[in-house]
């Protein structure tokens, strides 16, 4: 997890979208540590981010395979594609607090957790 000490308050606040709320950058390392060990191979697109006062909106996607336990879901080996909306704000020239929301249903449904609707 290198680079977060510059980029992160110590004392930052998570709220996922997952209903998971970190409090503290260590626990946010760790929470971000599983999501890495679920999805060893997770790459990163940013697709908009626009910026007023204090705050950050970025949307990006994810992509990445599924080799290890999630949320509960043991290793599929599925490949997934998800999107994602985050607000951050920041003070003090590092990021204190940041809202996540993504598309669980959607990434539930590339697992086979969910079926999907037939058309």
């Amino acid at each position: 997890m290198n680079g977060m000490d510059e980029l992160y308050a110590t004392d930052f606040i998570y709220h996922s979208g997952s209903g998971v709320e970190l409090r503290g950058l260590n626990n946010f390392k760790d929470y971000w540590g599983s999501i890495f060990d679920a999805f060893p191979d997770i790459h990163f697109n940013l697709d908009d981010i626009i910026g007023e006062g204090d705050k950050t909106m970025i949307r990006f996607t994810i992509t990445g395979t599924h080799l290890g336990a999630s949320m509960g879901v043991p290793p599929t080996n599925k490949k997934v594609t998800n999107w994602a909306i985050e607000i951050q704000r920041n003070a003090r020239g590092k990021l204190v607090e940041t809202w996540l929301r993504w598309d669980t249903l959607g990434l539930m449904q590339q697992l086979g957790v969910i079926p999907t609707r037939k058309k």
